[in-house]
């Protein structure tokens, strides 16, 4: 075990121990489960690999219809642990059939889940943080700020819940995209530890290759997935120049394209596997051919493909999407170029749960580091007629 696992195993213990809060057992891997039912409640080993299948094989949330464990466990584990740290609070869905997911949280913190269905292909884009502390001005999570991070917990049971109630109709869930509200590598513990919970063969076992983590280009914590996971990268890159991409991303003040770029290139990969660029497009700001040759510069040497996603309109934001022409032209730039390119089809916008689109800000004004870049945008705006 390592040492966070060890950590998140004795908190539990302590927990059982001074009868606080019932005990998730979401929060833990299956080998975690294991140690903490042999340390925790006196019982063998393998009811941790009982209670895993039944949580995550058989999506089962009620301990009375865990029957192969005793009556008496049972009974303890509905006194000192529970399965579910979320309350399903309703589906939204969009004309094109993707549906936003929404739960409840313990604080009554609303949590954002996405189902995008696809032949042969169904996607769950999920959240790791209620709101968003990067600031991206593009972004409508970003209005909110930064609540909380999620728990282990919740990142997966977003899962459970969407295969419970989505599959039946829709057919299995086989793609999961750490795309949703918040950025998962400022949660990267909890992000980490809900990948591996992901990955077991014996639960919801999902492939390495199926999982992609998308950042907004948070570099320490980059060169730690790749150190502890095997998952795929994606890259929220969005502009081709320092000062844009300061402007629309702050984080880019923190590490700079050429920084992220470098931490890129010894991002472990198989032969096989492309890190993904995803590029939203902006009208006026970063789609012009000149931009599209700097993608080319920027990529050339990491193996990568580009994921263009024209920009998806929300409540008060001064960004525009570009034409149809527009757009067309950059992708076909890259196309003759031979970079491989992919145009995202945009999902759900009807119903607010398209890329960018996700959260509650409500009326309130946005966090000052947000504010600050829109009017400054917003001037340049008035200034150019």
């Amino acid at each position: 075990m390592t040492t966070s696992e060890s950590k998140r195993v004795a908190e539990a213990l302590r927990q059982i121990g001074e009868e606080e809060t019932p005990v998730d057992l979401m929060e833990f891997t299956r080998e975690e489960l294991q140690q903490l039912f042999v340390k925790g409640f006196d019982e063998p080993s393998f009811r941790g690999d009982q209670v895993f299948q039944w949580l995550y094989v058989h999506r089962e949330d009620e301990f009375a219809q865990m029957t192969n464990l005793s009556k008496n466990f049972r009974g303890v584990l509905q006194e000192k642990a529970r399965t579910s740290p979320l309350e399903f609070d309703g589906a939204h869905e969009s004309k094109d059939g993707t549906t936003k997911l929404t739960f409840k949280c313990d604080d009554n913190a609303v949590v954002e889940t996405v189902f995008i269905p696809a032949e042969g292909r169904n996607t769950l884009c999920i959240s790791s943080q209620v709101g968003c502390a990067m600031g991206c001005t593009f972004c409508y999570t970003a209005k909110m700020g930064l609540k909380r991070n999620l728990t282990a917990a919740e990142i997966v049971d977003q899962v459970v819940q969407a295969r419970r109630r989505m599959t039946e109709v829709n057919g299995h869930i086989g793609n999961i995209v750490f795309m949703g509200m918040g950025e998962p590598l400022h949660n990267v513990d909890n992000v980490i530890q809900a990948i591996n919970i992901l990955l077991d063969e014996n639960g919801l076992n999902f492939s390495r290759r199926k999982i992609t983590v998308s950042t907004s280009g948070m570099v320490p914590a980059i060169r730690r997935l790749g150190e502890e996971t095997d998952v795929q990268l994606a890259i929220s890159l969005n502009a081709t120049t320092d000062e844009t991409r300061s402007e629309l991303m702050p984080v880019n003040d923190r590490w700079s394209i050429e920084e992220l770029m470098d931490a890129l290139r010894d991002y472990p990969m198989s032969s096989r596997e492309r890190i993904t660029f995803e590029y939203v497009l902006i009208k006026g700001v970063n789609d012009t051919l000149q931009d599209a040759q700097r993608i080319i510069d920027l990529t050339g040497d990491i193996p990568s493909k580009i994921n263009l996603i024209p920009f998806n309109p929300h409540p008060r934001t001064p960004f525009e999407t570009p034409s149809e022409e527009t757009m067309e032209a950059f992708q076909q730039y890259l196309v003759d170029r031979n970079v491989g390119v992919y145009r995202r089809r945009t999902r759900g916008r009807d119903e607010m749960a398209a890329c960018g689109q996700l959260g509650k800000p409500g009326d309130k004004a946005e966090p000052p580091h947000v504010r600050k870049r829109l009017e400054k945008f917003r001037s340049r705006q008035v200034a150019n007629g």
